[in-house]
């Protein structure tokens, strides 16, 4: 074919010719000479006639990337084999050839780059549709040489890719090989193959930048470690969301798709990564093993049990565990009557108006109507003090005392403004808070002033109540530092919290809760609790504590006496994490 001759039609931006609309009752001869298109491309200053038909708009990348036909019938069509046999393509030959190949794809003139090839419209629409599907800023394509998985006949020539893109810090390089042929005609040719695009990409894959799923932040504990494998957190973590505003970045990657293999898609090259704001919690996952795992033996047999550790200079939850694990969250989330551990608020009360810890409070079996109320320690001591009713957690010594100098709803209110107890509190995931009614009659008040009646609070509160007495001032509990905390309107009074530290610490030094705390060092504080679940059934375990700077709280359903089940738990998880003052 030579240059002038005549060829009917136009070139796209596309690269198809369009010839019009012929009338079907033309003679078939000039019909075909109408409808064909002819694309001349110049090649080594020879050049080639490149031939379509009509229906181009039908062909997909499938078979762009397959290759098209070899033999004619829509497809591109090889070089043919209508001459003698051509000697290969010289070492040079095929280093020039792959260059002239090279420099084409690079500037994106895919028409030049795909005339060099031996499939030349497979190899346009695959160009095409890598350069469509992967939007580079730059992309710089390097011959490095003769190839080592070249043949005699088909010698071949490495290069190396290299990608830039928009806000990619950065680049994708990689590094291929494109085999090199003598045509029948004598013209040396790129073997076209779809992996001359990547050496990944097969017939039928496409390659396209896609967006990758969004980040999921795993919140870690406040050194940084994961807190995943802990039963309790399980169905907490996933409630633990970014803070307000902020930013969660889809991240971008090169994606090889369409091979149907294990890796289907497979990612080639990670522009800009997902990322989600990671959340730091306040837990130490030190602390929360070792809950975790008194909880565990505590709760043997089945019992419902909770455990919460709090540190009383920042208000910090350092550990939270519960059982059944996987359950509800019953150490922020549960309800339960609190037993003597309540005593430590009705003190506070008790205090505030007038009584001091030497003041005689006699206990002995007390009676109001339709209760009959009674203590763990048989008989009656009429010389107990306060402070020694609070070691011995006697029952009758409170409630007299209690009807006899407070006002219905001096608890609530003493429980509110100053320990932060019926506020609302936000620790990062739902929780709730307490509940402590106004008594409606003396039976009411005086099962109150004991933790019992209508109280609901959870391990999360009466932690925090502990806590409130090692410090001396009420810091709602919290899980994230980037939560609005409530703050009580008043404060416990500088001599109030000098002696509920020093009833505790005799409790925990002489008092009932002696066993579980012995051996342990440091400024310590407990109390017991023994809440009755109803009649009949086990009465339910509380224990609150502090060594230092680490206030627990623990309860257990059906455990029994606060000094024996709670206690225990609460105990192993002062003596791991309170050793520091």
């Amino acid at each position: 074919m030579h240059e002038e001759q005549e060829h009917t039609g136009f070139i796209d931006h596309t690269g198809y010719a369009d010839d019009g609309d012929h009338p079907e009752h033309e003679d078939e001869p000039r019909r075909r000479s109408t409808t064909r298109r002819v694309v001349l491309v110049a090649v080594g200053g020879v050049f080639a006639a490149l031939v379509g038909v009509g229906g181009y708009g039908a062909y997909n990348l499938v078979n762009a990337v397959s290759g098209g036909s070899s033999g004619g019938g829509g497809g591109d069509k090889a070089a043919s084999a209508t001459s003698s046999p051509q000697q290969p393509p010289s070492t040079e030959q095929a280093e020039a050839v792959a260059k002239d190949f090279l420099a084409a794809w690079g500037r994106g003139d895919f028409t030049a780059a795909a005339g060099l090839t031996d499939r030349p419209e497979a190899a346009r629409m695959a160009l095409t549709a890598f350069h469509d599907g992967v939007p580079t800023k730059s992309l710089a394509l390097t011959g490095t040489g003769p190839a080592s998985s070249g043949t005699p006949s088909e010698p071949a020539v490495g290069f190396k890719v290299r990608a830039e893109f928009d806000g990619a810090t950065e680049a994708w390089e990689y590094d291929n090989v494109l085999g090199v042929m003598r045509a029948a005609d004598g013209r040396t040719l790129v073997r076209w193959a779809p992996s001359v695009v990547h050496p990944k990409f097969s017939a039928g894959r496409t390659i396209a930048v896609r967006p990758l799923p969004n980040a999921v932040s795993k919140p870690t504990d406040r050194k940084g470690r994961p807190l995943d494998a802990f039963p309790s957190l399980r169905g907490v973590l996933p409630q633990i969301a970014p803070a307000d505003g902020a930013k969660v970045v889809t991240g971008q990657a090169v994606v090889l798709s369409g091979g149907g293999g294990p890796q289907d898609p497979e990612q080639l090259f990670v522009l800009t990564p997902p990322s989600a704001p990671q959340v730091t919690l306040t837990l130490d996952a030190d602390l929360q093993q070792v809950a975790e795992e008194a909880v565990k033996q505590q709760s043997a047999g089945g019992k419902p049990a909770s455990l919460v550790a709090v540190q009383p200079s920042t208000g910090q939850i350092l550990a939270m565990a519960y059982a059944p694990q996987g359950g509800f969250n019953r150490a922020v989330g549960g309800g339960q009557a609190p037993g003597s551990t309540m005593k430590v608020i009705t003190s506070a009360a008790l205090l505030e108006a007038g009584v001091s810890p030497d003041t005689v409070v006699p206990c002995k079996e007390t009676t109001y109507s339709p209760r009959a109320w009674h203590n763990d320690e048989p008989g009656d001591f009429p010389a107990y003090t306060l402070a020694d009713d609070f070691s011995r957690s006697c029952n009758t010594g409170f409630v007299d005392k209690g009807l006899e100098k407070l006002q219905p709803g001096t608890l609530a209110t003493v429980a509110r403004d100053q320990f932060g107890l019926g506020l609302q509190w936000h620790i990062g995931i739902p929780s709730r808070d307490a509940t402590i009614p106004v008594p409606g009659s003396k039976d009411e008040a005086a099962a109150e002033y004991i933790g019992q009646g209508q109280i609901q609070v959870n391990s999360l509160l009466m932690a925090s109540v502990a806590a409130t007495v090692q410090s001396g001032t009420f810091r709602q509990p919290v899980l994230r530092e980037d939560v609005k905390r409530v703050s009580a309107t008043g404060k416990l009074p500088a001599d109030v919290a000098r002696d509920l530290r020093a009833m505790m610490a005799r409790t925990a030094t002489q008092g009932t809760a002696r066993a579980p705390m012995s051996g342990l060092s440091g400024q310590i504080g407990a109390k017991t609790g023994t809440a009755e679940a109803g009649s009949g059934q086990a009465t339910n375990s509380w224990f609150i504590a502090y060594r230092n700077d680490l206030a627990v709280a623990a309860e257990v359903e059906g455990g029994g006496h606060g000094n024996s089940a709670a206690g225990v738990a609460a105990a192993q998880v002062l003596k791991a994490g309170g050793g520091k003052g």
